[in-house]
């Protein structure tokens, strides 16, 4: 048995929408599938979670044990982004201040849930055990070091790690090239 659901199992789960060259693992959990798009060449492998309102770019990789929770804000994963193990990304959050209850078990006139888009752009990489939070942009060529915990949106072709993240370094933009190469040679 495969450990990819095959196209005809993908088209039977009720994504919003779906592509071609479509890998999603048998083992991940998928809630409300219907809040979800997924463009082409998109893998995503065992143990992930996907919920809420999702959008899913082309040539993307989501690998094993990560999570996204799109909440009504909505995650927007953009072309070619490269999410490594354990990575979690929260568009929604309860509040911690201590104002509020927390869990959601609790009732919403209790709680102050924060619902903020995350958006991912092109040609990111986010490293293992890394967190976004709600409201984050990581822009274009950004790339988020393992462990990292970013709460504040990135600079466009800058490296970052920490927690919270620090700029390290600029990156190369070398990838643009290849990635003109690639979509050539996939015409």
């Amino acid at each position: 048995m495969n450990s990819f659901y095959s196209e005809k199992e993908l088209m039977q789960i009720g994504f919003q929408s779906i592509g071609n060259n479509i890998m999603i693992s048998r083992k991940s959990s998928i809630y409300s599938p219907d809040k979800i798009k997924i463009g082409n060449n998109v893998r995503i492998d065992d143990f992930c979670i996907l919920s809420g309102n999702i959008e899913i770019g082309n040539n993307i990789h989501i690998a094993a044990y990560s999570a996204l929770y799109g909440g009504t804000a909505g995650i927007f994963l953009k072309d070619f982004v490269n999410i490594s193990s354990r990575v979690c990304i929260y568009a929604v959050s309860d509040d911690f201040s201590g104002r509020y209850m927390t869990s959601p078990l609790i009732p919403e006139k209790y709680k102050n849930t924060i619902n903020q888009s995350v958006t991912i752009e092109r040609h990111v990489v986010i490293g293992t055990g890394s967190t976004i939070l709600p409201g984050v942009c990581i822009r274009e060529g950004s790339a988020i070091g393992a462990m990292s915990l970013c709460k504040n949106s990135t600079d466009k072709w800058t490296v970052y790690a920490g927690s919270p993240i620090k700029k390290i370094y600029e990156r190369d933009k070398n990838i643009l090239a290849l990635e003109r190469c690639y979509i050539d040679d996939h015409d």
